[in-house]
This record gives C-alpha cells, sequence and structure tokens, in this order.
C-alpha cells in the first residue's frame, strides 16, 4: 500500500450498555454489562489499520482522561497521531444501549473532537494515493464543517470518502450537497441511503445517490447480512453477504467501511473490496463491543470456508 487513510472525523469513547430490552419512556432497567472503549471514527481506524492500511488520525482529541485513553488506543493499533491533544476540554462519550437481538441506540455527548479547527489541519498533508475520510457528524459540528471546507482544496489529489452516517439526512441540503461534489466514494447503511433520498427501493436510493456525485464516483449502500449494493458508472451491482447469527451489530458499519477503505488502498477492485468488507461486518457482529474488525488473515481465512 503507498497511499493512507487520513482520517477527519471523530474519535470518542463508547459507554456500551447491555440491556434485554430498552426502558419505556421514563423507565429504569438494569444493565447486564457495562464497558467503556473508544469507538466513533477510531472503529474505521481500526478496522483499515488491521487490514494492513496506513492510518493518521486528523481530528481533535481532547486533554484529559478521556483523550488520553483514545490517543493510547489508536498507538495501539499503529494509527499515527496528526497533531498534540487540543486545549479546548476532555473528548466526547457516546452511550450505546444493546438490547438482546443485538441492536444498537445511540446518545452522543460532544467533546473536544467537536472542536476541529483550521490551524490544526493546515500542516496535514493529503495526496494522490491517500484517502481522505469525511463523517458525516463533521458536517453536524459548524467549527469542523469550516475548517473542513478551508482544507479540502489542498487535498485535491486524493480520494474522499463520506460515511454520512445516520445524522446524514439532517445535514443542511446546501452543506451535503456542496460536500457531495468533492466526494469520490459514498458509503452509508441501508437506513441512511433511504433518509437521503427518499427511495424505498435500495436499488433506487443507490443509483439516486451516484447521481448526485461527480462522474465516476461511486455509492456503497450497505445492506447487513445480504451484503452491500455498489452503483458505479451507471450500474447498480450487490454483492452477496455472509449471513450469521450477530451477538452484537456494533461497530459493523464501521468495519464495512474502514476494510473498503484500506482494500482500495491495495488496489483491489470494487467488488473485491466490497466482498472483503462485507466479510468482515459478518465477522465483527460475532464479536461483543464496538471495535470488534478482523484481521486481514481472519477475513482470509473466512472467505476460504466459503
Amino acid at each position: 500500500m503507498t497511499g493512507r487513510l487520513v482520517h477527519t472525523g471523530q474519535v470518542i469513547l463508547d459507554l456500551v450498555m447491555r440491556v434485554d430490552a430498552l426502558p419505556e419512556p421514563g423507565g429504569d432497567v438494569l444493565a447486564s454489562e457495562t464497558t467503556l472503549l473508544p469507538g466513533g471514527g477510531f472503529n474505521v481506524m481500526a478496522a483499515a489499520a488491521r487490514s494492513g492500511a496506513r492510518v493518521v488520525y486528523a481530528g481533535a482529541h481532547g486533554s484529559g482522561p478521556f483523550g488520553d485513553r483514545v490517543r493510547a488506543a489508536l498507538r495501539g493499533e499503529g494509527v499515527g497521531l496528526a497533531g498534540p491533544p487540543s486545549d479546548e476540554g476532555d473528548t466526547g462519550v457516546c452511550v450505546a444501549v444493546v438490547d438482546g437481538s443485538g441492536e444498537r441506540t445511540f446518545v452522543t455527548g460532544s467533546g473536544a473532537e467537536a472542536g476541529l479547527t483550521a490551524e490544526r489541519l493546515a500542516p496535514v498533508e493529503a495526496g494522490t494515493g491517500d484517502v481522505v475520510y469525511l463523517s458525516g457528524y463533521s458536517l453536524m459540528h459548524g467549527p469542523n464543517r469550516a475548517a473542513l471546507k478551508g482544507w479540502l482544496p489542498s487535498a485535491a489529489g486524493a480520494t474522499v470518502l463520506l460515511d454520512p452516517g445516520p445524522l446524514g439526512p439532517r445535514i443542511p441540503h446546501e452543506v451535503l450537497d456542496a460536500t457531495l461534489s468533492r466526494v469520490d466514494v459514498l458509503s452509508a447503511n441501508a437506513r441512511e441511503a433511504r433518509g437521503l433520498t427518499g427511495a424505498r427501493d435500495l436499488s433506487t436510493a443507490a443509483a439516486t445517490l451516484a447521481g448526485r456525485l461527480r462522474p465516476s464516483s461511486t455509492v456503497v449502500v450497505r445492506d447487513g447480512a445480504d451484503g452491500c449494493l455498489v452503483a458505479s458508472d451507471g450500474t447498480v451491482e450487490r454483492i452477496p453477504g455472509f449471513p450469521v447469527s450477530p451477538v452484537d451489530t456494533n461497530g459493523a458499519g464501521d468495519t464495512h467501511c474502514g476494510v473498503l477503505v484500506a482494500e482500495l488502498l491495495a488496489g483491489s477492485t470494487l467488488e473485491v473490496a466490497a466482498r472483503r468488507a462485507n466479510a468482515a461486518a459478518a465477522l465483527s457482529v460475532l464479536r461483543r463491543g464496538p471495535a470488534t474488525a478482523p484481521t486481514a488473515s481472519e477475513i482470509d481465512a473466512f472467505l476460504a470456508e466459503r
């Protein structure tokens, strides 16, 4: 791999609580398990790094104990840091409640990661061969959005990937349209794709999103056990998935996105990259926790059996 993943999104801590079922409004339930682990953009970067990609985190990170945990985790995955800790407070927290079916519900409290600045991004270089990762959460935060708008022209030679995330449909239209004009790859899950287009049929949603990007761009719509749809060059193709019995779907989409990027950096075709991303996502939901991406060798072994 010659290029790098330059991640400009947010890394936060995930407070994961496991329950049999969500409480009624105003109610209370006891969690059977509670963990505090790095999440958000960390999951994408860990997935890419475990598949052999070189990864740099260009986002903001806090100066308190939460930020310390984030930095230690990034170093543990071999991810480089583009800048020092922010002096604007600590890293934020996302509460992820996982029910008995493995479905998850989120509440996020932002921290220093929501205060990306032009000064922090200015020294970050991204060019030909690199993939720049943009998060929809960044487009929801005014400071991050402004900083990225000023910096992106300097990354003219890089491939830009946008993951709009669950808040994608709430991104202001003018902001999203301006961003899409610079995007080369858009990766969204089925719910996000439907929310962004209003189309119920996923093939229609994928084609509609592709029509909003510049020519030769690609849209990947993640569809759980059914794999993903890849819209490119006027066609929509389904890359079959790998049905498994999930124990925790938290982080599956991030795993898919990270492995997809790693494969593209390695020169894989879109079909191969999507198939390996599907396999990685299937493996990830067999494990508990947010950052459950497999290694490249684990993906190889999984595919060799199928």
